[in-house]
């Protein structure tokens, strides 16, 4: 308080983000104890990045998407164990300090199936909370999925005749062949809002055999070259 001239609640928000140090040291628990230690203020600091933050984590398969209530016996790993400073990407575009109240207060806004990899998103920011929530039927989800064996355009068509069966009602989705080999071929799928479970159907229905699923796009956020396991903050420039 005495650095700056603050207030003790505006002293409390500098040291959480991230602009004190005490002999040197970074410290961001306000009730750290100070005795007769060198206390130094960012010439910096600003109480303006105080802002709500949302991470972007690219899940691996295996674990689960956040939305399940912690712990659960015998569940599988789930993706908030990688928000931790040692799972942030070294090469996050945004140039955001990683701070410990980055971690804290975070909601699982989108489900992704366990065996699923991919994009999912935590967030600070009730704003994005709502946006996810309230456009979620109509926000566009893109996924590659690998399936056995060489794929023509033609072994598609089942998919597209269960697509305008107006018995099964399913929603808007986009299918294509992106890649073919003898061995493994890529489908890019494009879903209209979160229907866990659709893309196994639909490739049954193409009696097509799932080897993988991977969600790389939600509305315009990409997942982009973010490796598995790691995590990134969304950008300012960056909307859903």
């Amino acid at each position: 308080m005495q650095l700056k001239g603050c207030s003790r609640k505006e002293a409390e928000q500098y040291i959480e983000g991230g602009w004190v140090r005490v002999d040197g040291a970074l410290v961001e628990e306000p009730q750290h104890r100070v005795d007769h230690q060198t206390v130094t203020l960012d010439p910096e600091a600003s109480l303006m990045e105080l802002t709500a933050v949302t991470l972007v984590v690219n899940k691996p398969a295996g674990h689960t998407d956040g939305l399940d209530e912690p712990g659960r016996k015998k569940a599988p790993p789930d993706a908030r164990q990688l928000l931790t400073a040692a799972h942030h990407w070294s090469t996050d575009p945004s140039g955001q300090r990683v701070l410990k109240r980055h971690f804290q207060h975070l909601e699982a806004d989108v489900e992704l199936e366990t065996g699923a990899s991919g994009l999912v998103v935590f967030t600070q920011d009730w704003r994005t909370t709502r946006k996810l929530s309230e456009d979620m039927a109509t926000m566009e989800h893109e996924y590659l999925v690998e399936v056995q064996g060489e794929v023509a355009p033609e072994a598609l068509k089942p998919i597209g005749y269960a697509l305008k069966d107006p018995r099964l009602t399913l929603p808007a989705v986009k299918v294509s062949v992106s890649s073919s080999t003898p061995e493994m071929s890529r489908l890019r799928f494009a879903v209209k809002g979160s229907h866990p479970g659709l893309i196994a159907y639909l490739c049954e229905t193409a009696q097509l055999q799932m080897l993988g699923i991977k969600r790389v796009r939600l509305g315009r956020v990409s997942l982009a070259d973010l490796p598995a396991g790691q995590w990134r903050y969304l950008a300012p420039w960056e909307k859903f």
